[in-house]
Formats: C-alpha cells, sequence, structure tokens
C-alpha cells in the first residue's frame, strides 16, 4: 500500500467516526483561542477550558492581561504547568499586540511567531483555526501517530509536518489535523494500541505483529 492509497483509507475512516469536528479550547475570540493555545503546552485542553472558563468573561482582550500584569496572571493560572513562564509569556504577548498590532492578532505566520512564547504550532493552530488559513498543526501526539501509520520517517514534527502536507490535500488539513488528535485520545492511545489494535493501524498495516517503537520529536 502507496502513501496515497493509505492517505485516502485514513480519511475515509476519520470522516466516518468524526463527520465534524469542534475545536477543543474554549475561546472567545482569537485573542483568547491564541491565549488558550498558548496555555495548552505541556497541559491537556479539559484543564486549559476549566481554567478559563472563569478568566475569559472578564479578561479576554490584550490591554485586560496587560493591565493585570504577570504576578496577577500567574495568579489566574497556577493550577496549569509552568504557570510563571506562561503568564510571563501572556503579559509580554498582549503587550506587543498592543504596540505593534493595535491589539489586533496577526494573521500571519511570520508575525505570529514573532509574538513571545508564541512557536510554529501555536502559530499553525491559530491561523487554523482562528483564520481558516490551511495549516497542519503537529504536536507530539500527531507525530506519533503518523508514525505508528507509516506516514513519516520520525525524525521530528518539522519533518512529519512536511510529510502530512505533501501526503495530505491541502483542502483536508484544517479539519485533519483535529480528526487525529480526536482518534488518538480515543482509539489510538500511546499505551493501549502501541500501532496493533486500533482501526487505523490494522488497516495500513494488517500484518503487524510487533509494537511499532517510536521516535520522540
Amino acid at each position: 500500500m502507496n502513501e496515497k492509497e493509505k492517505a485516502k483509507k485514513i480519511l475515509k475512516i476519520l470522516n466516518k467516526i468524526y463527520p465534524t469536528v469542534p475545536i477543543p479550547l474554549k475561546h472567545r475570540n482569537k485573542f483568547t483561542l491564541l491565549t488558550s493555545v498558548l496555555l495548552s503546552a505541556q497541559c491537556t485542553d479539559l484543564n486549559v477550558n476549566n481554567v478559563t472558563k472563569n478568566i475569559y468573561p472578564k479578561y479576554n482582550k490584550p490591554e485586560h492581561f496587560v493591565k493585570l500584569g504577570r504576578f496577577k496572571i500567574e495568579k489566574l493560572i497556577k493550577s496549569i504547568g509552568i504557570f510563571r513562564i506562561k503568564a510571563k509569556s501572556i503579559y509580554l504577548m498582549s503587550k506587543q499586540l498592543l504596540e505593534k498590532h493595535s491589539g489586533k492578532v496577526p494573521k500571519t505566520f511570520e508575525e505570529l511567531e514573532k509574538l513571545p512564547g508564541v512557536g510554529h504550532k501555536t502559530a499553525s493552530v491559530v491561523m487554523s483555526q482562528g483564520f481558516g488559513f490551511p495549516a497542519f498543526a503537529v504536536d507530539t501526539h500527531i507525530h506519533r501517530l503518523a508514525q505508528r501509520w507509516g506516514l513519516t520517517n520520525g525524525k521530528n514534527v518539522i519533518q512529519t509536518e512536511k510529510d502530512l502536507k505533501r501526503i495530505f490535500p491541502r483542502k483536508t488539513w484544517n479539519k485533519l489535523h483535529l480528526q487525529i488528535i480526536y482518534y488518538g485520545r480515543e482509539y489510538c492511545q500511546a499505551r493501549n494500541c502501541y500501532g496493533l489494535t486500533c482501526k487505523i493501524c490494522t488497516t495500513c498495516y494488517p500484518k503487524r505483529k510487533n509494537p511499532i517503537i517510536i521516535k520522540k520529536a
């Protein structure tokens, strides 16, 4: 089975299980989406949503967080991992948005990635989910699944993103990266499937007998 055949089978399975995919991080606008994605590093979406549901009704613009200051932001997000680093990033990011972008979230990768705390993956999520621009946000979970499904050689997330963009049609990227995340959580978990039991793994590799060894990103 070549890559294109594999991609078609994977898309068919994912579209059947997840015909629609909600955005997992709750947000009120593009700024709160950006903030939530930044907060989600090394943290579950559920934890982020539990914290931000008490924040965003009152604080949802860059000026709100600049006025709060780093230490008050820390108090608001203290139940989230590496909260001090994230509080600093949110404060500096908010400040830069006000100073250089009139308080608006920029809509290019280049400008987003210049913001404090914003890397390529975060920018990809915002471009995709915030602006509807075709992007493929690859995190460690998608990287793991792409290896299991034989879609990448597993060197790093940068290579995985290139491989997935090459294999799958551009029009599928925005929906597909969410479908893969949901599927991984439900069916192809890190310590459950091991590349041997879920529908996609058995479809792509019906004769595989040994657990697939993952190269970490």
